[in-house]
C-alpha cells in the first residue's frame, strides 16, 4: 500500500517552509510556536515539512504568534499554473530554509535585520555578492 503515500502538496510545503522561515528569524522553538498554539511541537514539525496542511484559523494564529501578515506565508509561492517549474521553486524555498536553519544563517540573519539604514545592507549585500562571484571564479 506505499503507492497509497500522498505527497504533499506544493503550496502546503512552501507555507511551511515560510513558517520555519519566520520561526527561526525570530529565534523561537517548535516547542514554544506550539504552546502559543496549544498544539504539540510534533504537529508544528508536520506544518513546516508540509506533511500536514494547516487550515485557515490555523494559519492566521500563527501569523499573530509569529506577528507577520497571512499573506507572508504565500510569498513567492509556486503558482501551479506553469508545468515547467517543476523542483526549482521548492529547492529555492528549501535552500532559504536551509540557510536560515544553518548556525551561520541565524546570526548572519539576526545581525542583518538589526541594521536599520537601507543603504548599508544595499552595501552589505553587494559585499556578500562579490565575495561570492570572486569564489566562484576560483
Amino acid at each position: 500500500m506505499a503507492d497509497n503515500v500522498k505527497k504533499p502538496n506544493p503550496i502546503d510545503i512552501h507555507v511551511g517552509s515560510r513558517v520555519r522561515l519566520r520561526r527561526t528569524m525570530l529565534g523561537q522553538s517548535q516547542e514554544k510556536l506550539g504552546n502559543a498554539l496549544g498544539i504539540t511541537f510534533q504537529q508544528i514539525q508536520k506544518y513546516e515539512k508540509g506533511a500536514n496542511r494547516i487550515g485557515a484559523s490555523r494559519l492566521q494564529q500563527i501569523a499573530n504568534v509569529l506577528t507577520v501578515p497571512v499573506a507572508f506565508f504565500f510569498e513567492d509561492a509556486p503558482s501551479g499554473t506553469q508545468s515547467t517549474t517543476g523542483m526549482s521553486e521548492e529547492n529555492s524555498t528549501t535552500y532559504v530554509v536551509d540557510f536560515l536553519s544553518s548556525s551561520e544563517g541565524l546570526q548572519l540573519n539576526r545581525a542583518f535585520v538589526k541594521i536599520s539604514d537601507p543603504k548599508v545592507r544595499r552595501k552589505i549585500v553587494d559585499l556578500v555578492k562579490s565575495l561570492a562571484d570572486n569564489d566562484a571564479e576560483e
